[in-house]
């Protein structure tokens, strides 16, 4: 298959439904002619993204909670014996309690539900870097996150999602400094909102929606094909002088000081 990807590697985490960011990225990557190895995590996800990779051509489907150190060195194991190596690796994985999800930050927030937060969504995606760079070629490779605004701007009902993407941002920085010497580029994809499942438990989400589309340049939303092209991009050789970015993908959100208005 041909394709800026071809012959890539890629390792894509984080599939929950069609309209996950990480379907997203699966799809663009595929078009691109890049290998896939698609993960679940535990078993009621596993059909779902067991029929991701037959839509999608993927070599493997593996199991991985993040969580667990150990099932982060089976992966290892897996595509080190299966592929011989990688050269991508998504991560688009982000969790915390629906209850710390509603209400104010610190009407909420909890110790044990900020440790939750930030384990998964932060400290797993340099867990995976930590683990899966010895596998990258001498001739480099990539690695990507998804992070929101919310770890800019206060958001209502983001809550202790905002800091824990803080900290997932700070990462790629840091990941991004220390493994450009062997070559790997490390940057992260701010999207804009996407009806997906984790955003499900965020309360007013739909809300957001509506406000996003309303004060974007754009006016509209973005779609997960759309996150999943620039992935692609940023994964491939056409962005070998890009790396620690935080590239936003929302439409043009970002950058309005206030809502759209007819000044005429």
């Amino acid at each position: 298959m041909s394709g800026f990807l071809a012959g890539k590697r890629a390792l894509i985490t984080g599939i929950a439904s069609p309209r996950s960011i990480a379907s997203g990225i699966a799809q663009a990557m595929h078009e691109q002619g890049a290998k896939l190895a698609l993960t679940y995590a535990g078993d009621k996800l596993k059909s779902r993204v067991e029929a991701a990779a037959e839509e999608y051509d993927a070599e493997l489907c593996l199991p991985l909670d993040v969580t667990s150190d150990e099932q982060i060195a089976d992966l290892v194991q897996s595509l080190e014996s299966q592929w011989g190596g990688v050269d991508i690796l998504i991560h688009s994985i982000g969790f915390a309690p629906r209850e710390l999800l509603k209400g104010g930050f610190l009407e909420s927030v909890t110790r044990d539900g900020f440790a939750v937060a930030h384990d998964i969504s932060a400290y797993s995606f340099a867990a995976l870097g930590k683990a899966l760079y010895p596998l990258m070629p001498e001739s480099g490779g990539s690695m990507l996150t998804l992070t929101y605004l919310g770890a800019e701007r206060a958001l209502p009902g983001y809550n202790v999602m905002g800091p824990a993407k803080a900290s997932l941002e700070a990462s790629v920085r840091y990941m991004a400094a220390e493994l450009g010497p062997r070559n790997i580029r490390v940057n992260g994809i701010s999207a804009g909102p996407i009806k997906t499942l984790a955003a499900a438990g965020i309360s007013g989400f739909r809300d957001m929606l509506s406000a996003t589309a309303q004060a974007a340049p754009l006016g509209r939303n973005v779609e997960p094909l759309e996150v999943g092209n620039t992935a692609a991009f940023l994964c491939s050789d056409l962005a070998s002088g890009i790396t620690g970015e935080i590239l936003f993908v929302d439409a043009g959100y970002h950058i309005q000081g206030m809502p759209n208005a007819d000044l005429g």
